[in-house]
């Protein structure tokens, strides 16, 4: 079955070009450009994917993420017409999964639905992971730890999914984003840290006397859940 998209955007032109481009790729796409149509939509048209512009009327495309986040883990991927680090920053910090400034090329948009897709519907060798107390399900992307169910976003997610691969083992910024987002060095390494605070909230965890993840300052994360 062919994905469906989502997209809310108040560009009518640049809607009815992705619903016609992203068509080419087999995904099924409804577009809205007011939110609270959009956010209408997500209940009735269950998407596997949302892509979501910052600047909306009424209501801007962080406000619209968090509705979203309170009653669903959809992957979303926010546009940005504006293209600063800090709004990246913010979209991370809200639950959004990606992040693309304005203009793109289209190509590289599908590319990330692609990616993001991808992980989504487990598409790695089913299995379970565990580390201590916490538990992973790769192909449900299911999280527990100490037998506490935790809802994530696909990029938190993913982040542990990495740091859990090798327990004890560095990994830098650079590697992480080059994980998540297939890029390497986008002078943009303070998404990844909003990450990790991320999941250390999910997880109980506390940055000044860490129980998982640890920081190495200079270097990157650890996960130290596993360690006797």
């Amino acid at each position: 079955m062919n994905a469906k998209i989502l997209v809310i955007d108040d560009d009518r032109k640049l809607n009815h070009l992705l619903e016609s481009y992203l068509a080419r790729f087999g995904f099924q796409v409804q577009s809205h450009d007011h939110p609270r149509d959009g956010l209408e939509a997500l209940q009735r048209y269950s998407p596997d994917l949302v892509i979501l512009d910052v600047m909306l009327p009424d209501m801007d495309g962080f406000e619209v993420c968090r509705t979203i986040r309170r009653t669903s883990s959809v992957p979303v991927i926010m546009l940005t017409a504006r293209g600063e680090v800090t709004d990246r920053i913010v979209g991370l910090e809200i639950g959004a999964d990606d992040y693309l400034p304005k203009p793109f090329e289209p190509r590289e948009l599908v590319a990330r639905i692609q990616t993001i897709l991808r992980r989504a519907r487990g598409e790695s060798p089913s299995r379970t992971r565990r580390v201590g107390d916490l538990c992973m399900d790769l192909e449900k992307r299911q999280v527990q730890l100490a037998e506490r169910e935790i809802s994530m976003t696909g990029a938190e997610f993913e982040t542990l999914a990495l740091l859990t691969r090798r327990p004890g083992v560095v990994y830098s910024r650079d590697q992480i984003m080059e994980h998540l987002w297939d890029i390497q060095d986008d002078g943009e390494s303070r998404s990844v840290d909003v990450l990790i605070s991320r999941l250390r909230q999910k997880l109980g965890d506390d940055a000044r006397s860490p129980r998982l993840i640890k920081t190495v300052w200079g270097a990157g994360y650890v996960y130290v859940g596993g360690e006797s």
